[in-house]
């Protein structure tokens, strides 16, 4: 993975305090993050908090490092350029090229993408000037993320409200991801399935789809048609038009997705957390536990391996990436498990992760090994989610 010179530029809008998240999830994806905040930021939230996330001094006065040039070398260094959040006053200042900052000049002196949040009111947003000077940055090649609709600050609520951190980070890593999957289709599996008792209650696991969600994101962002078939996914993916979200629930329900939507994809990933067995029989009203007493007994039966049959059915040329999450705290055992796993499944890889308590499910780093013929170590990762994803769709190259 390429590590990235990152510029974060922070704004003076409440929504500054969402942009620790930002510098902290660019940080995690493995990347240097050099934070420049203007002034009117640092009364919102303070250098030690940036300094601390991003593990490198802030940068604020146009005139601090004069000798080594620093209001041109940061922007001469930078690879990407975030400024979140984007106050209306800061798209005005950029749309026409003002430089009476640390921030302005950085920017004027970058050849780098250039990534914005923008957030304020929604008069501000949906003020004439602001729309024309989101056009121009829109038209010089400035992505722009968001905003969002929701609550803003006191009691109002419309659109202007900052993007969510994660799609934050998403998206300004897009800005300069390779587009090495353009013309692949590719369907990927997220969350955990649930296997209903009754009305109210169900049989589960604690994956949150998170790992499946941010391999679906890559994908997308590296150019290729993303179907994501998400079984109870914590965080839904934001809108695009090359990613497809079919919901589902049970193991069954995620089987019948998947052989439909396999069918036309080029890569199969099983990052879903599926049930292995599920309830012989539903109530369909509540299980009382009046009526049961002290002890409730449930009858369970297996159910399908959908790696297995999509391994044994596919077309010529499909790859198949399966996932294998274990507690095994031995490597070699863990290993042992993966490699047995990947010979029973038929897959191209499998991706070997522990989970336990505290790691691997419900979390926002992964560490993973990557199994592939013969069972083989075609690769290692770990950090961010988002970072172990890019590790996993380096295998399509």
């Amino acid at each position: 993975m390429t590590v990235l010179n990152v510029v974060v530029g922070i704004t003076g809008g409440i929504a500054a305090y969402k942009a620790v998240a930002v510098v902290r999830g660019l940080v995690l994806a493995g990347h240097n993050v050099q934070v420049i905040a203007t002034d009117a930021a640092l009364r919102f939230v303070g250098k030690p908090t940036l300094e601390a996330i991003s593990r490198n001094p802030v940068h604020s006065d146009l005139y601090e490092g004069v000798a080594e040039v620093r209001h041109v070398a940061i922007g001469q260094a930078a690879d990407l350029i975030v400024i979140a959040p984007a106050t209306a006053n800061s798209i005005a200042k950029l749309a026409v090229g003002l430089a009476d900052d640390l921030l302005g000049n950085t920017i004027l002196a970058s050849t780098a993408p250039i990534v914005i949040a923008p957030a304020m009111h929604t008069e501000m947003w949906q003020n004439p000037a602001t729309v024309a000077n989101v056009a121009t940055l829109r038209s010089r090649g400035v992505a722009v993320v968001g905003p969002g609709v929701g609550q803003l600050t006191g009691k109002d609520s419309g659109p202007g409200r900052m993007a969510e951190p994660e799609e934050i980070v998403a998206a300004a890593l897009a800005a300069v991801v390779p587009n090495d999957l353009a013309g692949r289709s590719i369907l990927v599996t997220a969350g955990g399935t649930r296997e209903a008792l009754d009305p109210v209650r169900y049989i589960g696991n604690r994956s949150s789809g998170k790992q499946g969600l941010a391999i679906a994101l890559a994908a997308a962002a590296r150019g290729a048609e993303v179907t994501l078939i998400g079984a109870n996914l914590e965080v839904r993916p934001p809108a695009s038009a090359s990613l497809t979200l079919i919901e589902v629930s049970s193991t069954l329900e995620l089987q019948s997705a998947t052989l439909v939507a396999a069918a036309e994809a080029d890569v199969v990933i099983m990052a879903a957390a599926v049930a292995d067995y599920r309830p012989e029989q539903i109530s369909e009203a509540k299980i009382k536990k009046d009526a049961q007493g002290d002890t409730l007994q449930l009858t369970l039966v297996k159910n399908p391996d959908i790696l297995q049959g999509l391994s044994s059915a596919r077309a010529e040329g499909q790859v198949i990436i399966g996932f294998a999450a274990e507690t095994e705290p031995d490597r070699e055992e863990l290993l042992a498990i993966g490699r047995a796993k990947l010979e029973r499944k038929g897959a191209d890889y499998l991706v070997v992760n522990r989970v336990g308590w505290t790691e691997g499910f419900a979390t926002e780093s992964n560490a993973v090994v990557i199994l592939g013929s013969g069972g083989v170590i075609v690769g290692e990762a770990s950090g961010t989610k988002a970072s172990v994803a890019a590790v996993i769709l380096d295998l399509l190259t």
